[in-house]
């Protein structure tokens, strides 16, 4: 459910910075979503449907870019791609990790007529 407070907040942002610009139009939205994000992109597309109705921004394309997961090992400082199960370090074992890459949830950019 946290998706529609993430869309709007989306949605205020375009409508934000079209204004500024003087736009007709907001035609489309650039996310950057994580791997890991908790988000969930058909969810964000879903809402934007129904709370951008009537706006000058209800016909823009959401697109959203992925960004891989990585992880840095914390005993052997190995940087990693975890796979869907297993978060282990696959160069020694350690099970304790940082995230490096791939929580990012961003609007990256907006396009506007």
């Amino acid at each position: 459910m946290h998706e529609l407070a993430v869309t709007e907040s989306l949605l205020k942002i375009a409508l934000q910075h079209a204004e500024k610009a003087n736009a007709k139009s907001v035609t489309d939205l650039h996310i950057v979503m994580g791997e890991l994000a908790t988000m969930v992109d058909d969810s964000i597309q879903f809402y934007w449907g129904i709370i951008a109705k009537d706006t000058i921004a209800e016909n823009a394309t959401l697109h959203f870019r992925r960004v891989p997961a990585e992880l840095q090992c914390m005993t052997c400082f190995e940087k990693y791609h975890p796979t869907d199960r297993e978060l282990v370090c696959p160069k020694c074992g350690g099970v304790g990790a940082k995230v490096i890459a791939g929580e990012e949830f961003r609007l990256e950019s907006i396009d506007v007529e």
